[in-house]
């Protein structure tokens, strides 16, 4: 390392589960270990939720891929459908391993953790002894565990050894570490940020850091965007870690089999979505006064509208006739794949549009962090 944890002004660790939905079956299914193991929906257009290590070695599966596509290159694997509340109580298990040893644990997803431990002795062996526990607790679930100076750092620095590894990566490192690599590797660069980059001549974070000024980053992407790629680009990130996330927004939406064309069709899923995230809603004491639709095409256009009504709220009664009347008014011009509706403006946070963790340029087609649980995913008939 370039300098020592203990000089570092913050050490961060990121931690994230191996596999751990497949980790979660294999639990209780030992007879399945060694096997190639994908955990994903049946319907034609679900993807993979996870893979074993063996079934991404055999056939490079991985997540968000197309469960069609893993069914053709590993049609011998065992396919497995998500079991979400086993996932959720492991994940707990997890969870109360890291927050009985360390203060600040914040929670970005079922899987994976960001930990500041910052003034401790030896961070390094902190989280050694975290993960032995967590072996041990859940019955050999196994983490990969990045620490760093920043959650940006620890968060990429958890990839480089998994599974079950942890890697220590000072920024300086870091800045030689991946001097040839491309913006994307940073988390919130999505696949739309990384073709106007190539195309300004910036391929590497080299490129972007030593060929473009904060300015000509903020004339080309806006002020907040450009000022973001300026900083991620030289591994720059003073997010903090704490206890608590702010939900922005709550989302429910649906990816149907068949493309579908008929509007009156699209009503009554949206009626059931409203219904259904406006239950979340009241489950969580939510209210919000911004209520939005998103409609992406079969040609992959992504379309949303929003409207904000005077007070916030979680009933359905007011939720479903203002999503349906923005169908009605954008009345999709071509055959529908996914739809879902969507609050935001809570109570508690005034005038806030639903921001990712992941903060990028792109956030739509960027990898952000969660809100500690899955926004809601439902598998209607079409």
């Amino acid at each position: 390392m370039a300098s020592e944890v203990k000089d570092w002004p913050r050490a961060i660790a990121h931690l994230d589960m191996d596999a751990f939905y497949a980790s979660v079956e294999l639990r209780r299914r030992p007879e399945l270990r060694g096997k190639p193991v994908i955990v994903c929906g049946s319907g034609p257009r679900a993807v993979v939720t996870t893979a074993s290590y063996e079934a991404r070695k055999l056939a490079g599966i991985h997540s968000a891929m197309p469960a069609a596509t893993a069914r053709r290159r590993l049609p011998d694997a065992v396919y497995l459908t998500p079991d979400f509340p086993a996932y959720r109580e492991a994940s707990e298990e997890v969870m109360e391993v890291l927050r009985s040893n360390v203060e600040t644990v914040e929670v970005v997803g079922l899987d994976e953790a960001y930990l500041d431990l910052t003034g401790l002795f030896s961070p390094k062996a902190t989280m050694r002894r975290i993960a032995a526990e967590i072996r041990e607790v859940t019955g050999g679930l196994t983490c990969s565990v990045g620490i760093s100076e920043s959650r940006l750092l620890a968060k990429i620095t958890s990839e480089l050894g998994k599974p079950a590894g942890l890697v220590v990566l000072s920024r300086e490192d870091g800045l030689a570490r991946f001097a040839e690599g491309s913006p994307g590797l940073v988390p919130g660069i999505g696949p739309k940020t990384v073709r106007r980059l190539e195309e300004m001549g910036a391929t590497t974070l080299t490129q972007l850091r030593e060929r473009w000024s904060r300015e000509e980053l903020e004339a080309r992407f806006g002020p907040r965007s450009g000022a973001w790629l300026y900083h991620r680009a030289r591994l720059e990130d003073n997010t903090p870690v704490t206890t608590s996330r702010e939900i922005k927004s709550q989302s429910a939406e649906t990816t149907f089999d068949h493309d579908v064309a008929d509007l009156g069709q699209l009503e009554r899923q949206l009626g059931e979505l409203a219904e259904e995230l406006c239950r979340r809603l009241r489950k969580r004491d939510l209210r919000g006064r911004s209520i939005g639709i998103k409609v992406r095409l079969d040609d992959w256009t992504n379309v949303s509208r929003s409207h904000s009504v005077a007070e916030a709220t979680n009933d359905p009664e007011v939720v479903r006739p203002v999503a349906l009347d923005l169908l009605r008014a954008y009345d999709p011009p071509r055959p529908v794949r996914l739809l879902g509706v969507r609050v935001a403006s809570f109570e508690h946070d005034a005038g806030a549009e639903g921001r990712t963790g992941a903060d990028g340029p792109d956030a739509d087609d960027a990898e952000g962090e969660g809100e500690g649980e899955p926004q809601l995913r439902l598998s209607l008939p079409s």
